[in-house]
């Protein structure tokens, strides 16, 4: 089992920034991206916005590992397959997150998480990122917010791709897996 879960937090708390609470933004009051219901939902009970804004880093990653890297299996993904899956996760939810991966594996969206991370193992995991991300970006811009926060969006996944990428390559030699299916 890996652990690059710090990598790939350090990336999307980056992302994310501190405290925000854009009017149009549906998640209401963030900080670090953790919402307002995120944390009343961790904690157990109502939280305030002033709570929002004095969580801190350490409970931001406690959110994160707990509801989202562990259920995308982030320690068991390939490397830098786990930071695309992740911070899509932390924007779309872990189901959308998975879903995603699922058909980009071109597999039913019935699959096991087990039998998507062995999958991943087989697929090239460059050619993977690449079409995660581009799948992504397509569901990011048919949405209804897009006009407001797109150029944002793009560019995030356009620096997760990169960031991706880099990581892969620092992580070996490419496996000899097969291609994604691009669709």
């Amino acid at each position: 089992m890996k652990d690059n879960f710090e990598r790939c937090l350090a990336f999307t708390l980056k992302q994310e920034g501190g405290y925000g609470d854009h009017p149009l933004d549906p998640g209401g009051a963030t900080k670090f991206g953790v919402t307002q219901a995120t944390l009343a939902r961790f904690r157990g009970r109502a939280v305030s916005k002033a709570d929002v804004r004095a969580l801190t880093r350490q409970e931001a990653a406690d959110i994160y590992r707990r509801d989202y890297w562990a259920p995308v299996a982030g320690d068991s993904l390939p490397v830098g397959i786990d930071a695309v899956v992740f911070d899509h996760a932390v924007n779309s939810g872990p189901t959308a997150a998975l879903k995603t991966l699922r058909a980009a594996l071109g597999l039913p969206l019935a699959e096991h998480v087990q039998g998507v991370v062995e999958a991943c193992a087989k697929a090239r995991s460059e050619n993977l990122a690449r079409e995660l991300c581009r799948r992504r970006m397509s569901f990011l811009r048919a949405l209804r917010t897009f006009a407001t926060f797109g150029r944002g969006w793009t560019r995030r996944v356009e620096a997760l791709e990169a960031t991706a990428l880099r990581m892969i390559r620092q992580a070996g030699p490419s496996r000899d897996g097969g291609p994604v299916p691009s669709t």
